[in-house]
């Protein structure tokens, strides 16, 4: 079966950094477009950062020249650095395998980052 395992999330002071991970297992992952999206307490889930299989990358304005998609093809594994960290990026951050008209969605469980001082 397909999983998607986000990691690296965690507790990090405004300014900081993080890199979160997403495992996939289950996919062909080098062919398919990936996508992280997060989700703030009391808002919806929204779109941070979209990353294609021919590696054009696409980004909300409010992370633009802060958090930098990426994958690893060889391990199966995308990434998300996020620099310049601000305390409204905390939310709960999901790793998405967008659906097609050939395959299904998948979403992660999620790793929650606070951004605190």
């Amino acid at each position: 079966q397909v999983q998607l395992v986000e990691s690296g999330g965690g507790l990090v002071q405004p300014g900081g950094s993080l890199r979160l991970s997403c495992a996939a297992s289950g996919i062909i992952f080098n062919i398919y477009t990936m996508a992280w999206y997060r989700q703030a307490p009391g808002k919806q889930r929204e779109l941070v950062a979209t990353l294609t299989s021919g590696g054009t990358t696409n980004y909300a304005d409010s992370v633009k020249g802060r958090f930098t998609i990426s994958r690893d093809n060889a391990k199966n594994t995308m990434y998300l650095q996020m620099n310049s960290l601000k305390p409204e990026d905390t939310a709960v951050y999901y790793c998405r395998k967008p659906s097609t008209l050939y395959s299904p969605g998948y979403w992660g469980q999620g790793t929650q980052v606070t951004v605190s001082s």
